[in-house]
């Protein structure tokens, strides 16, 4: 019997923005609706119950990898599952380039998981300090940063996205910018 929410919270719940992060990196904003907003990371705390002493037992980096990896199978699983179930033809030609930006992504991220321990230590370390890095940041600013370097979007398609102005989005990115290379320094 899987142990009740409140302890899972406890014990998991400091990961939430750390997942909300890779969600949005992962997942194009236009399939969002289509997850919910927080379905993913649900189901992973949820899967993540099930070996809640094994996962505790984990230094944090441990448990990270740990999640990051079920997070990352959960919404390749949910990715396949919505391309299987196309209802209608129109809409979905328009959501297709999305799926599969965003089934790359995940099949990327899980490549290097699955690399060797050399190559994925390099490759991931960086990674990993950015993704954490990108989870400390307040969440607008998080997302201007990730839809323009990771979804390739114009500051105007962010601006409708988050109902604000081009030069706001713009003051978003650059303060974003600069709070990473605070919390980053070492990188370029």
């Amino acid at each position: 019997m899987p142990p009740p929410p409140d302890e899972v919270n406890a014990s998991l719940g400091r990961f939430r923005a750390y997942l909300e992060t890779l969600r949005s990196i992962q997942l194009d904003p236009r399939l969002r609706p289509r997850f919910g907003f927080s379905d993913i990371i649900q189901v992973t705390l949820v899967k993540a119950s099930r070996a809640l002493a094994s996962i505790t037992a984990l230094d944090e980096e441990g448990q990270k990898h740990w999640l990051r990896k079920i997070f990352l199978n959960t919404l390749r699983d949910r990715i396949d599952h919505e391309r299987a179930a196309r209802r209608d033809v129109a809409l979905e030609q328009s959501l297709d380039a999305a799926v599969e930006a965003s089934s790359c992504r995940v099949s990327e991220w899980l490549a290097v998981e699955d690399s060797s321990p050399s190559e994925r230590l390099i490759r991931q370390e960086e990674g990993l300090r950015l993704l954490e890095a990108l989870a400390q940041l307040p969440e607008r600013k998080r997302e201007a940063i990730i839809l323009q370097r990771w979804h390739g979007w114009t500051l105007a398609d962010i601006a409708a996205h988050l109902g604000c102005t081009t030069g706001a989005v713009a003051g978003l990115h650059a303060h974003g910018l600069a709070t990473l290379k605070e919390l980053l320094p070492e990188m370029e």
